[in-house]
């Protein structure tokens, strides 16, 4: 009987007000809510790209990684979806995870890049993963993004900490643009539409030849690749390889639907291999045994969380799959450019000296816009500044092995003895 009257009694006026207000409020939010979303995806209409449909649709649907509609992993991804959302909504920015004073940062020279490598394998990192590797008389631009946002729009999103190290008009010409896969800070409108001219060939997973046609990329330029598939760009043969990550544009409905890979590039004298965005995969191996040993390895090193372990490698699991992959000298990209993740900016470089120092393993770590020739003899000089950092045991990255939080792969040996330098 109390719940009815409490129901059904008038409301005093004050109450009356207060709810009107709230009911106002709530309103007034959820208007502008969706008049943002609604800027949001007019003024990112184009750089959303393209729709699986067609013939590209008929070939995405016979590769062995599409299944239910979309492409899977084999190894399902595992994440603590409310944890993360709920640190982001309401933890605190970690100490660092940002730079406070400029990145140092080496404005590549383009009359350097117009001259063979004297070893005839050379890599510039630009910061993040975009990287240009020359080998053995090929040009392979990497995952470039020259953007000023790692976004959709110019307005919102994650912005780089500092501007490129070289114009892209400045370098030298391009014989092929290997894409990982479509999120925004791996396949950048702006970037693709200034690279529309001339004859570069573009190499990528099946579905992206979508978004690059949509952005006015010749159909002919565009190969698309499934996995352990391989294309012949001059003397330069590309493999996609496996990886272990997702795709899809910011607020897109349509998630994985276009496929995400790493890349061996197989010249007549080098071998280079780039993971893409990746958590540890069973196929690492094969990609050693059919395609390495790899002279240089660009490895995805920075923005992880022990919340989605299996999304990105991390610093330690990034070094075993330098070593799976038979690596001889690795990289480590997806740092130092955008922050989007909740460790401290120059974590992954020093996770990654400490990790290869356990295993043995020689790496290289150039300043954004540096060259570097990775047959060279060379040693890490350091040139990020000296801040706090977590260590392996403190902060530990362990990927699942099949999607399921109580089985994680075990850790790399004397992991817990990678301490603070």
């Amino acid at each position: 009987m109390a719940d009815i009257l409490s129901r059904t009694t008038p409301a005093t006026p004050r109450r009356g007000r207060i709810r009107r207000a709230l009911r106002w409020s709530a309103l007034g939010a959820a208007s502008l809510l969706l008049a943002l979303l609604a800027l949001f995806l007019v003024t990112g209409c184009a750089a959303f790209g393209g729709t699986l449909e067609g013939q590209r649709l008929v070939r995405a649907q016979q590769s062995p990684q599409w299944s239910q509609g979309q492409f899977q992993n084999p190894q399902p991804l595992w994440a603590d979806s409310r944890g993360a959302w709920r640190r982001l909504l309401f933890g605190s920015t970690p100490d660092g995870q940002r730079p406070d004073a400029p990145v140092p940062v080496v404005h590549t020279d383009p009359a350097l890049l117009e001259s063979a490598p004297a070893s005839g394998l050379r890599v510039t990192w630009f910061g993040h993963s975009s990287a240009l590797v020359e080998i053995d008389g090929s040009r392979v631009l990497v995952d470039p993004f020259w953007s000023e946002r790692a976004s959709p729009v110019s307005w919102a999103g994650p912005k780089r900490w500092f501007a490129p190290p070289i114009a892209l008009a400045d370098l030298p010409p391009i014989d092929v643009v290997v894409v990982s896969h479509d999120h925004v800070d791996h396949l950048d409108y702006g970037t693709i539409v200034a690279l529309r001219g001339g004859n570069t060939r573009f190499v990528v997973p099946l579905g992206i030849g979508a978004h690059l046609e949509m952005w006015g990329i010749p159909a002919a330029r565009i190969t698309e690749l499934d996995w352990w598939q391989q294309a012949q760009v001059g003397t330069l043969a590309v493999v996609a390889t496996p990886a272990r990550h997702g795709s899809g544009r910011v607020l897109d409905t349509k998630h994985n639907h276009t496929l995400w890979a790493g890349f061996a590039l197989i010249g007549p004298h080098h071998r280079a291999w780039y993971s893409g965005d990746t958590g540890l995969h069973d196929t690492l191996d094969r990609i050693g045994r059919e395609y390495g040993p790899f002279d240089v390895t660009l490895v995805e090193a920075g923005q992880y969380d022990s919340l989605w372990p299996d999304t990105h490698l991390g610093p330690e699991l990034a070094v075993e799959a330098h070593r799976r992959v038979q690596g001889r000298v690795m990289i480590p990209v997806h740092w130092a450019l955008i922050g989007l993740a909740p460790h401290p900016w120059t974590e992954p470089a020093e996770r990654v000296l400490a990790a290869a120092a356990c295993q043995g393993v020689s790496v290289r770590i150039p300043r954004p816009g540096e060259s570097v020739e990775p047959t060279v003899p060379g040693s890490v000089q350091r040139w990020w500044p000296r801040q706090a950092w977590r260590t392996a045991a403190q902060a530990p990255v362990l990927a699942t092995r099949d999607g399921d939080p109580a089985h994680r792969v075990e850790a790399p040996a004397c992991m817990d003895g990678m301490a603070a330098r």
